[in-house]
């Protein structure tokens, strides 16, 4: 009983620390400006315990993001055309590059947080293999697409977080404008067809 209990504390602490968590950063400016001791006094616990959670500020960073991208990753893998799973490859991939963008313009400071955090490279944390994995399974269902992997890369790095930073921040471009430009981008790269050329013979 005392195990279940602990386990049942340890849960609601974690609740508790990312409910803090969220409503601190989508108050303040940058996710910056949020410290441990900020969350842990507003979730009601002690630092110890989010450190116990989480390991660090950066995995408190990646374990909020994971719940805020919860809600995508359910319409991706069960939901309705045209980002689940039975929409046709040529719908899709502009769907899910789209997702992908919304969501960081909703989450700006804590994605860039995120892929700046750390001495890692951006491309080798968990939730940019995820988006690229199923990228490129919906490319490799593409007649005559080569090359899915680097695909799969080259459109994902549209909509990297610097970049919706500065388009969206310092360049000011609306948000439906972006959204139109990249889904521009995808029917354009999609109606190319395969790659010409020596490249293409090899």
């Amino acid at each position: 009983m005392p195990e279940r209990r602990s386990r049942k504390d340890a849960a609601r602490n974690r609740e508790a620390v990312l409910a803090a968590a969220d409503a601190l950063f989508a108050r303040r400016g940058s996710p910056e400006d949020v410290t441990m001791a900020d969350v842990a006094a507003a979730a009601g616990v002690g630092k110890g315990t989010i450190f116990r959670a989480f390991g660090d500020r950066a995995g408190l960073l990646r374990a909020l993001y994971e719940v805020r991208l919860e809600p995508i990753r359910e319409a991706v893998e069960t939901g309705p055309p045209p980002l689940g799973p039975a929409a046709p490859p040529q719908d899709r991939v502009p769907a899910l590059l789209d997702a992908v963008l919304c969501f960081k313009l909703d989450n700006r400071r804590l994605a860039l947080a995120l892929e700046e955090g750390g001495s890692g490279s951006p491309y080798q944390a968990e939730h940019y293999e995820r988006w690229h994995s199923l990228l490129r399974a919906v490319l490799e269902r593409i007649p005559g697409l080569a090359d899915s992997d680097f695909t799969a890369h080259a459109l994902l790095a549209a909509t990297r977080a610097d970049l919706v930073e500065y388009l969206a921040g310092e360049a000011c471009v609306p948000r439906e404008e972006l959204r139109a430009q990249l889904a521009n981008f995808a029917a354009r790269f999609l109606a190319s067809g395969p790659p010409q050329g020596p490249a293409a013979e090899e």
